[in-house]
């Protein structure tokens, strides 16, 4: 993924899977970049690297400049979890530094396979983290755990910097029900941002045989997995409560197999594309545009990359897309 810390320096952050993030200066010219971080140096917590596993989020804290917390999600083995942690950079920006000395562990998550792992976080307009995790992996989430409220899998958590349940989270009264739930429904959750403008949090949720989808999330929503894929019956139940929240916008494995979510532009240069969700299709290589006010109708194809991974924006808000090849590309409007 690829974002920034917001803390005026106007760099760029490129995480790796295999446990690096770079940081450069947000500058074309630009010839080189640092180490910030190295999970893969790591003594205690060993990181998994392969196949859906690594290191897969990061989110810089709201006051970062003040207090240099940022947070990332990653895969561990022995045994297999998913962990969220706090790290500390110190004042010169250079957070490559043993782990023991900084990591707080705030919340563990048990994964039953190696696949759906899920990994976004994102600090949200009300400062809360928000985490994304799969349904756990397999195929056809065999535990059925995104529809179940207990579990961690197959939602969006919403916690506090100490990884506490958010006071105000829907569910932290509800009986047997996670209290972190925020949101539940979704298989694997690949990328999400906030808009920077609504405050609306957009999601991409990787399909399972036919149909990929884009959802906008909401407090307490269930969006319907393993009920659904999409709007399409998957695995229905005679007594399931139907109060599930559809799609925004959803495609075929004819345009693709594994959407990869994507950011509603909110910079300057090109004022032609304010308001637009960009995201796209990690198999096909395919971009899209939404217009965030009228999604389902507005689809427009525009562009390809090679396995785009994640979009992210710099600190000015314009967009930016890394491909999983290794390249980083600037989203511009071409000239008539």
């Amino acid at each position: 993924m690829i974002t920034h810390a917001n803390d005026g320096r106007n760099q760029l952050f490129v995480v790796e899977q295999g446990g690096r993030v770079l940081a450069f200066d947000n500058d074309p010219s630009v010839k080189q970049a640092s180490v910030f971080f190295d999970l893969s140096k790591s003594t205690t917590n060993q990181i998994s690297t392969g196949g859906e596993e690594g290191l897969l989020g990061l989110a810089f804290d709201p006051d970062y400049a003040a207090n240099g917390h940022f947070y990332v999600y990653y895969s561990a083995k022995s045994p297999r979890r998913s962990v969220i942690s706090r790290f500390t950079a110190t004042f010169d920006n250079n957070a490559d530094m043993p782990q023991e000395q900084s990591e707080q562990v705030l919340l563990e998550i048990q994964q039953p396979y190696s696949n759906h792992n899920g990994g976004m976080l994102s600090f949200g307009p009300d400062h809360q983290l928000y985490i994304a995790t799969g349904d756990g992996g397999s195929a056809g989430d065999p535990k059925n755990v995104a529809q179940n409220l207990n579990s961690p899998l197959g939602k969006i958590l919403r916690v506090d910097t100490s990884g506490q349940a958010s006071k105000d989270n829907p569910f932290i009264n509800t009986p047997n029900a996670d209290p972190r739930v925020w949101a539940y429904g979704l298989r694997n959750p690949w990328r999400m941002s906030f808009d920077t403008k609504t405050g609306q949090l957009w999601l991409g949720d990787v399909g399972q045989n036919a149909w990929e989808e884009v959802n906008v999330i909401e407090k307490g929503g269930n969006y319907g997995w393993r009920l659904f894929e999409g709007t399409h019956e998957f695995k229905p139940e005679k007594d399931a409560q139907l109060n599930l929240l559809e799609p925004v916008f959803e495609y075929n494995h004819r345009d693709g197999q594994s959407i990869t979510g994507g950011v509603v532009y909110r910079g300057s240069d090109y004022p032609q594309l304010q308001g637009w969700y960009l995201f796209a299709d990690f198999v096909s290589g395919q971009i899209w545009m939404l217009d965030s006010d009228n999604p389902g109708n507005s689809a427009v194809k525009t562009g390809r990359i090679p396995n785009p991974s994640a979009f992210g924006t710099d600190e000015q808000g314009e967009l930016y897309v890394v491909s999983y090849r290794g390249t980083i590309h600037r989203v511009s409007v071409a000239q008539p």
